[in-house]
C-alpha cells in the first residue's frame, strides 16, 4: 500500500531578474507552459530569423510512503522518488534555437528523478557513465532536409509512450509503470516527418534501451506513428528492438490514444508489450521472455488551470527482464 502527500510543482521563469511566470505543474494547459524569451541581441529579417529562447522549470516534492523504506528510497518509482524528504525531483534550465531549417535543444538538469532514471548508465572505459550524460536532458542540434522533414542529432527524449518527462506535461504527477519502466531519454540520431497535418512519423537510430554510454557496439532501432482524427483524437504506435547486454533481441511495442471527452474530459491510454530472446549460459537459445503493461488516466478539467485526474494500471514481468523484485 502506498500513499504519497506532494507539493505543488512550481515553474519560474526570469529575465532581468523579474519573475514572469510562477504557476502550478501537473495540470498540461498551454497558457501555463515554460515561458520562454527571444535573446534580444539576435536580430534578423523575418524571413531568415534566428532566435534563442531560454526557459526554467524546477518540480519539488515530499512524499510519504505508508511502507516507510529504511533506505528512504521509495521502490519502483523514479518520481517523488524519496521518503519523508523534502527535495527536487527535476530543475533544468533551456535555451532553444530556432532557424530556418535549423533547429536545437540544450536542456541542462538536475534532480532525484534524474539520479534514479541515469544510475543504470553503463560504464565501459574511462569517458563513460553517467556523470556526464545525467546533466543533458537534450542536447541535440537539427537540419530540415525538406519542408517537414527534420533530421536531428544528439541526445533527446525517447520514441515511446504516451507521458512526457517533465511532470507539468502530464495529467497525473507520479508515472504510471510502463513509463517507469521503458525508455524516458535515447542517444542518436532521429527523423521526424509531418507527413500531413494529421500524420506524424518518426524514425530512430539509438545506441540502446535509454543508455547515452554504450554497453555493447550494437545499435538499437526506433520508430512512432502519430495520427490525430480530427481535432480530438489521436492514435500513436511505436517500438524500439535493438540487441542489450545478455540478450540477443530485444522487442518492445506500444499502441496508444489520446481522446478529448464531453464535459472537460481527457482519456489517454495505452498498452506495451515487450519480449527478449536470452541465451543460456552455453550460448544456446532460450525460451522467450515477456512483459506486459497498460494503463489509462482520465483527466477532468474543472477551470483552465484546476482538474482532478485519476489512473488505473496493470503490469507484469514474470520473467523479470525489466523490472527485478527478488521474488520469483
Amino acid at each position: 500500500m502506498l500513499a504519497s502527500l506532494l507539493l505543488p510543482t512550481v515553474v519560474l521563469a526570469f529575465r532581468g531578474g523579474a519573475l514572469l511566470s510562477a504557476d502550478r505543474a501537473g495540470v498540461p494547459d498551454t497558457a501555463g507552459a515554460t515561458v520562454r524569451m527571444p535573446s534580444d541581441t539576435l536580430r534578423a529579417p523575418a524571413d531568415t530569423a534566428v532566435r534563442v529562447t531560454f526557459g526554467a522549470f524546477v518540480d519539488t516534492y515530499v512524499a510519504y510512503d505508508v511502507g516507510r523504506p529504511r533506505t528512504l528510497d521509495r521502490a519502483f518509482t523514479t518520481q517523488a522518488a524519496r521518503h519523508a524528504e523534502f527535495n527536487v525531483n527535476l530543475a533544468h534550465v533551456e535555451a532553444t534555437l530556432s532557424a530556418p531549417r535549423v533547429r536545437g535543444r540544450l536542456a541542462v538538469q538536475a534532480g532525484t528523478s534524474v539520479q534514479a532514471n541515469y544510475a543504470a548508465e553503463p560504464r565501459v572505459g574511462q569517458t563513460s557513465g553517467g556523470d556526464l550524460s545525467r546533466l543533458l536532458q537534450e542536447a541535440y542540434v537539427g537540419y530540415e532536409v525538406r519542408k517537414g522533414l527534420w533530421v536531428d542529432a544528439g541526445t533527446f527524449f525517447s520514441n515511446v509512450g504516451l507521458e512526457a518527462w517533465a511532470s507539468r506535461d502530464n495529467a497525473t504527477y507520479t508515472r504510471s509503470l510502463v513509463a517507469e519502466f521503458s525508455p524516458y531519454y535515447s542517444s542518436g540520431v532521429r527523423a521526424i516527418w509531418q507527413v500531413t497535418p494529421a500524420l506524424t512519423v518518426r524514425a530512430d537510430l539509438v545506441n540502446g534501451w535509454q543508455n547515452v554510454s554504450e554497453s555493447n557496439e550494437d545499435k538499437a532501432v526506433g520508430a512512432r506513428l502519430d495520427y490525430a482524427i480530427g481535432r480530438n483524437t489521436t492514435l500513436s504506435w511505436y517500438g524500439l528492438a535493438g540487441n542489450e547486454p545478455g540478450a540477443r533481441l530485444r522487442l518492445f511495442n506500444g499502441v496508444g490514444i489520446k481522446r478529448r471527452l464531453p464535459h472537460a474530459l481527457e482519456l489517454t491510454a495505452q498498452v506495451d508489450l515487450g519480449r527478449e530472446e536470452s541465451p543460456d549460459s552455453l550460448g544456446r537459445s532460450a525460451p522467450t521472455r515477456t512483459w506486459t503493461g497498460a494503463m489509462a488516466t482520465l483527466r477532468w478539467a474543472m477551470d483552465p488551470r484546476t482538474a482532478v485526474s485519476a489512473r488505473t494500471e496493470w503490469y507484469t514481468d514474470d520473467d523479470q527482464v525489466i523490472v527485478t523484485t527478488g521474488v520469483a
